[in-house]
């Protein structure tokens, strides 16, 4: 397996993206300013994450997927990994995400990475099934 970054206009990126919106059934605007690391295995994307800033303090974590046939291999908390590496990289020093409180796997494997729930933010605020959560980045020695 292979983490590698990738732009928004790679065509395996805009893929994963639209299925992953498809899957979800909700389009969320703003790409162009998301950073997006793919998952390869065997030549091929199956799993994308974006980053981008929210201040010069907070990255934000966004449109994580995994292709459901590649789930339950520790892909997404390996891209989690990474898109923290990232967002730490960048000076970050926390990062925060929005997820569906419909998705409880995606609940389990943030709350078991050590995200707190924190208060709907932003863009997300008057969705009923946003549920945010964020982690203090390790500090550099």
């Amino acid at each position: 397996m292979l983490i590698e970054s990738r732009p928004v206009i790679d065509p395996e990126i805009a893929a994963l993206v639209t299925a992953q919106q498809r899957e979800l059934r909700e389009a969320d605007g703003g790409l162009g300013d998301v950073r997006y690391l793919a998952v390869v295995v065997n030549g091929r994307a199956v799993a994308c994450g974006g980053l981008r800033a929210l201040d010069a303090d907070t990255g934000e974590i966004k449109q994580m997927y995994v292709r459901p046939a590649y789930r339950g291999r520790g892909i997404g908390r390996q891209l989690l990994a990474a898109l923290e590496e990232c967002a730490f990289r960048q000076g970050y020093s926390v990062v925060c995400l929005e997820t569906g409180s419909y998705l409880p796997a995606a609940i389990a494997l943030y709350t078991s990475c050590g995200y707190e729930r924190i208060p709907v933010y932003g863009e997300y605020v008057d969705n009923p099934y946003s549920v945010c959560f964020a982690r203090r980045l390790p500090v550099a020695a």
